[in-house]
């Protein structure tokens, strides 16, 4: 069955317009194609969580500075405030994408009781899917698609939450166990917990002694072991995080850049261009006026 929603209806890729599509908690697009993809020529941050399905083709995906090469049939899982960046899009890519509020992920949450696989599904950016299940998910959109254009019944956010967890308890499941080993031990590694700090504090430190104190380490232990874990040094990745933002803010905002470089707690307008210059090889008015990205 045909969904009613389009994707050349909405426009996912502009931050501003996420809470326009979430007017009922869950929005569904049934009909992602490479042309639709290509639309992503620059970073993008993501406001809701999204649960994209790629049927077939292939793509090369950057979800916050992590880079996944995939095809079909696999799940994409883009968190709140994650960046996305899409590129060599093939011509028969197909995907659907659900877009979840936060309330609705809150639900799912509740009713999934903690099951480690759901875990799996909340934390892993990409899945791969067995070809055998593809059709049972495809029969699953056409669901989801069919209660959500229910939108006179008063039980319509139940339905829809029960829905998703019911296909997950179910069949989706099967998808997301043989990946339970992913999971990280308590703890984790040090590299995952320095890009979990970075990733919530780049705005205002960007200085290594601040996540060396939080760590409990010295910086010279953390630099080390960052660029062992991750080949990347420990001072380069919360760059990579700044200057990723400053051209999601430049590209897809209003605001001014005076207003990005107090979004980003720089000293000046004068010192954000000179840091922005120095890490990309363009001044920041340069780069929002369409000046290519470096390769």
């Amino acid at each position: 069955m045909e969904s009613q929603y389009s994707y050349d209806n909405i426009h996912l890729p502009k931050e501003e317009k996420v809470s326009d599509i979430l007017d009922s908690d869950c929005f569904l697009i049934d009909h992602v194609t490479s042309q639709h993809l290509s639309l992503l020529t620059d970073p993008v941050k993501i406001s809701a969580f999204t649960s994209v399905m790629v049927m077939k083709g292939e793509f090369r995906a950057d979800i916050s500075l992590s880079s996944f090469a995939m095809r079909g049939p696999s799940i994409v899982n883009i968190r709140p405030s994650q960046i996305l960046t899409a590129s060599n899009i093939s011509d028969d890519f197909e995907a659907v994408a659900v877009v979840m509020s936060e309330r609705l992920r809150d639900y799912l949450f509740l009713l999934s009781g903690e099951m480690p696989a759901f875990n799996i599904a909340a934390s892993r950016s990409v899945i791969p899917v067995a070809e055998e299940y593809v059709g049972d998910f495809r029969n699953f959109y056409d669901r989801l698609a069919a209660l959500l254009a229910m939108r006179d019944n008063p039980f319509h956010f139940q339905a829809v939450g029960l829905a998703i967890m019911q296909f997950f308890c179910q069949t989706a499941w099967r998808v997301y166990e043989p990946h339970l080993k992913d999971l990280p031990i308590t703890g984790g590694m040090l590299s995952d917990r320095f890009l979990t700090l970075v990733r919530e504090n780049f705005k205002k430190e960007r200085f290594l002694d601040f996540y060396a104190n939080e760590l409990n380490i010295t910086p010279k232990h953390l630099s080390r072991t960052i660029k062992t874990q991750t080949g990347v040094s420990a001072v380069e990745w919360i760059d990579r995080f700044v200057v990723l933002e400053a051209k999601v803010l430049l590209k897809s905002s209003r605001l001014n850049i005076q207003q990005i470089s107090d979004n980003l707690n720089f000293p000046s307008q004068s010192f954000f261009g000179k840091y922005f210059k120095k890490q990309t090889g363009f001044s920041p008015k340069e780069f929002r006026n369409g000046k290519e990205m470096p390769k």
